[in-house]
């Protein structure tokens, strides 16, 4: 007898249908799988077998061949043990066959269903293509509650989804849950009026969050360039469902998901200067998955102290940033990940750390301080908005009692900011102003003459690059939001380019 039961792969972020096919005949006992099943794949036979006798139902003792459809794309991961134990069941004649269902995981040798990466995507891409009833493990339950128009059935075993397709048991789907930014308040442990001084700095975190600018912050040690940086989620504006939609997605597949079942806040990544360029870009060996600039979406890339990491890694860099996109190639194939993140880097301004230090006095030499600052690219360093040195702060700042403006303040201004750019962007596909391409800026930057002369002196002092030019006016366009100025004044261009103190020098 032949049974046919659907399930899906995961390729990338993506859900591609395959259908298992299960034929049971007389003949030599065997259990044949193929489809180009991975290894994890093909053990799923001894787990598939023990899962179906330990759940008081029968292994058939015949010639069992089971097909992975389409056979020419690769099945890896564990998602494919219950629908391998179901189609024997129908192929064996226990179960009748369930055309309208999608079934997704992994089984233990008692029979109990266990939870599996990737949920979120793979209902989504099911969803896309028609399918309207799935069977998932009863631990992806909050993950997959938040796709509205589907039927979703969690279960905790091979026998409950046996009982409940055989109709001995009535369970109901599970109920659809609402997305509330607001719902998960978390204390931070930073917060801006903890930091103390350094109001060219906060400013400057002002401007990048709501604009969506990279930005980076260079100073000697202990001047709190990493408080600062820490303090940037505390002011990002709350995600919506589509953003958050799209973040755990990711971090899905990643099996990186909490108890919520989806991702409330804009993710702070934090990569050791360690990291190899596969380890931020992403890639595999037989599975392309995301790495850190992905996991990074519609979030925050923290790399501190910026030139200790490799050349290679930070060259990586360009093109997500320009793009916000990645696509990382295999000889198994190519993926494209979503790479929509706020860079923020640190770095000391030499080997001691100490040049332009009021505090204490720089002992490298000219060459030691050129090599240093060569292991940062010009054309990276061209793709960060705003430069900004951090000086020390004096003991009567760290030691004053005076209240500093808190996140909760500056975040107020950067949704206003935010809101401003949505309006303005809302038939260009883009959200921020830092995404803006040529035809945005002609039409929504347009400088006055005295601007333009600004900008233009500027230009030829500091020799810029046509893309920091480009850069500048975006960067004085969220300045003039948050001045709720709807034309860029000369104040606003000039506030941008002093952000832009790398290439001052």
């Amino acid at each position: 007898m032949l049974s046919k039961i659907n399930s899906f792969a995961l390729v990338g972020l993506e859900g591609m249908p395959v259908e298992v096919e299960t034929d049971i005949n007389k003949g030599m006992v065997s259990y044949d799988l193929v489809g180009l099943p991975d290894a994890a794949v093909k053990e799923s036979k001894e787990r598939v077998r023990s899962a179906i006798k330990n759940s008081l139902l029968k292994f058939p003792v015949n010639k069992i061949t089971v097909n992975l459809a389409p056979a020419d794309v690769r099945k890896e991961g564990s998602y494919y043990d219950l629908p391998l134990a179901l189609s024997i069941l129908v192929a064996s004649g226990q179960l009748d066959a369930q055309p309208d269902f999608v079934f997704l995981g992994e089984l233990a040798l008692d029979g109990a269903l266990r939870p599996v990466a990737g949920i979120l995507p793979l209902l989504i891409s099911a969803k896309d293509k028609g399918f309207k009833k799935f069977i998932v493990p009863a631990g992806n339950k909050n993950e997959a509650s938040y796709i509205e128009g589907i039927e979703v059935y969690a279960l905790q075993s091979l026998r409950e989804a046996y009982d409940f397709l055989s109709g001995v048991s009535d369970i109901p789907p599970v109920p659809a849950r609402s997305y509330s930014a607001g719902k998960l308040k978390r204390s931070y442990d930073c917060d801006m009026s903890l930091v103390k001084g350094q109001k060219i700095a906060k400013r400057a975190l002002e401007i990048a969050v709501a604009g969506g600018h990279n930005i980076l912050l260079s100073g000697p040690p202990g001047t709190g360039k990493t408080m600062l940086a820490r303090c940037i989620p505390t002011i990002m504006p709350d995600m919506t469902f589509e953003e958050a939609l799209e973040v755990t997605k990711i971090h899905s597949v990643a099996g990186e998901l909490s108890d919520d079942g989806i991702v409330f806040l804009r993710p702070f990544r934090t990569p050791h200067h360690t990291a190899t360029t596969v380890s931020l870009c992403g890639g595999g060996t037989s599975k392309i998955r995301a790495g850190e600039i992905s996991k990074a979406h519609k979030g925050v890339l923290f790399l501190d102290e910026l030139p200790e990491y490799q050349r290679s890694a930070l060259e990586s860099l360009r093109q997500p940033l320009e793009d916000r996109v990645i696509t990382v190639t295999r000889s198994g194939g190519a993926v494209t990940f979503p790479a929509d993140f706020m860079l923020c880097a640190s770095m000391n301004p030499c080997p001691c750390g100490n040049y332009g230090s009021s505090a204490k006095e720089c002992t490298c030499t000219p060459a030691q301080i050129q090599k240093y600052r060569s292991k940062i690219s010009g054309p990276l360093l061209d793709r960060i908005d705003l430069h900004v040195e951090v000086d020390g702060v004096g003991y009567e700042h760290l030691s004053s009692d005076a209240a500093e403006e808190t996140s909760a303040e500056v975040k107020a201004r950067v949704e206003r900011a935010r809101a401003i750019q949505r309006e303005r962007f809302s038939d260009c596909g883009i959200t921020v102003n830092a995404n803006m391409g040529e035809r945005q800026i002609k039409e929504f930057c347009r400088l006055s003459a005295e601007s333009q002369n600004v900008l233009k002196s500027a230009f030829e002092r500091l020799h810029l690059s046509a893309r920091a030019r480009s850069r500048i006016i975006k960067v004085a366009r969220t300045i003039a939001d948050l001045d709720f100025s709807e034309s860029i004044l000369p104040s606003h261009v000039l506030e941008a380019v002093s952000y832009r103190s790398a290439d001052f020098k």
